[in-house]
């Protein structure tokens, strides 16, 4: 009996020395099985475009080198994607704050990389108010423009409205340069022209 119960010890002694080894063994098995299964539901190929952070309500300033507020921009929304780290914004309008300003506005508008590059898109409308008092804005529409915001200058090729007072000018491009404050018209021009001057006796 003795020698049963001094078997049965050493078998316990040797179950219990082996069991830290098999506690490893379990923790590596189970390391590894992790692993694949992160690398199985990892996305393969190019990443999804979803956004990782958005903002409601946003408003933007931004200031020149001197302190003096250049431009503002308003939204409804703003969405950044990862993948590509452009921006979405919806309802922007931008306001440039020089003398006359300019007011930019579009249902959607795609903002690139860098920043340098903003592509507005729908129900475009650019609103430069008269340099004089009493004199009346002029006011642009188009379905695209690219803008440049450091450079205030852009472009489209889609069909644009020029309006001032009662005058119209429909052209099928155009450019538009916000410093210089020349508009060039692309394409076939056509419109009409009205004069406020008034004839002398």
């Amino acid at each position: 009996m003795g020698r049963s119960d001094g078997r049965v010890s050493g078998m316990n002694d040797r179950a219990t020395s082996m069991l830290p080894l098999f506690m490893l063994l379990l923790l590596a098995a189970l390391t590894f099985w992790l692993s694949r299964v992160i690398q199985s539901d990892a996305p393969r190929g190019p990443l999804r475009h979803d956004p990782d952070y958005w903002a409601e309500g946003v408003k933007l300033l931004r200031f020149d080198s001197s302190g003096r507020l250049q431009h503002t921009l308003v939204a409804e929304k703003l969405l950044h994607y990862p993948d590509d780290d452009s921006t979405m914004v919806t309802s922007p309008h931008l306001t440039y704050h020089r003398q006359p300003p300019v007011e930019i506005s579009a249902r959607m508008a795609y903002i690139g990389r860098d920043g340098y590059e903003v592509d507005l898109v729908d129900d475009v409308k650019v609103v430069r108010h008269g340099a004089k008092d009493g004199a009346p804005p002029t006011t642009l529409e188009t379905r695209t423009l690219k803008i440049f915001p450091e450079e205030e200058k852009g472009r489209t090729d889609d069909p644009v409205v020029l309006t001032r007072g009662a005058s119209v000018v429909r052209g099928t491009g155009l450019e538009i340069d916000n410093g210089t404050g020349i508009t060039l018209l692309r394409g076939r021009v056509s419109g009409t022209l009205h004069s406020n001057r008034t004839r002398t006796p």
